[in-house]
């Protein structure tokens, strides 16, 4: 790469800096997620700034962030590895096209990962289940949330694509 992997401070960083490039340019300030994710959005490649949910088979906070503008934030959701429910499916994810949303990390599942697939969206998730979330609006938004051996905090920068899922601390 000939250029500078990171972005600069306050600016939307871009998708084309591949995780190995800043994990060769940042060494042990860069946090790198070990899950291993599965893709299910459009876009293989996405960056942004976090945005945080912390919540277990229940999505309405989810919906509720994705229904806002997204200004290309990154939100990063803490389902805790379920599987049993699904965290996000096409409508969520369309709506966080529409509101301008980089991406999605879910530590949980999805479905209508064959609509998912279409979207201008990077979405990462454990996996898939057609079952349906509680939208009771349990759980926290915009609170510290770690899996993968990193804690992911609102305001840092999340880079994602076939390689993994990093994060550069916010400045």
């Amino acid at each position: 790469m000939t250029e500078s992997a990171s972005a600069p401070t306050g600016a939307v960083p871009t998708t084309s800096v591949s995780t190995a490039d800043l994990v060769d340019e940042h060494g042990d300030r860069l946090r790198v997620c070990d899950t291993q994710f599965r893709q299910f959005g459009g876009h293989r490649a996405f960056a942004g700034r976090v945005r945080t949910v912390s919540c277990h088979e229940d999505n309405g906070l989810v919906r509720e962030l994705l229904n806002s503008p997204g200004e290309g934030q990154v939100l990063v959701v803490d389902g805790g590895g379920s599987l049993h429910t699904a965290l996000t499916g096409d409508l969520i994810a369309a709506s966080a096209v529409e509101h301008g949303w980089s991406g999605l990390v879910i530590h949980g599942a999805v479905r209508d990962s064959a609509v998912l697939a279409g979207l201008a969206l990077g979405i990462k998730a454990l996996g898939t289940n057609p079952r349906k979330s509680a939208k009771a609006k349990a759980g926290a938004v915009d609170v510290p949330v770690g899996f993968g051996g990193v804690t992911f905090l609102p305001g840092d920068t999340l880079y994602a694509d076939d390689d993994g899922v990093v994060l550069l601390p916010r400045t």
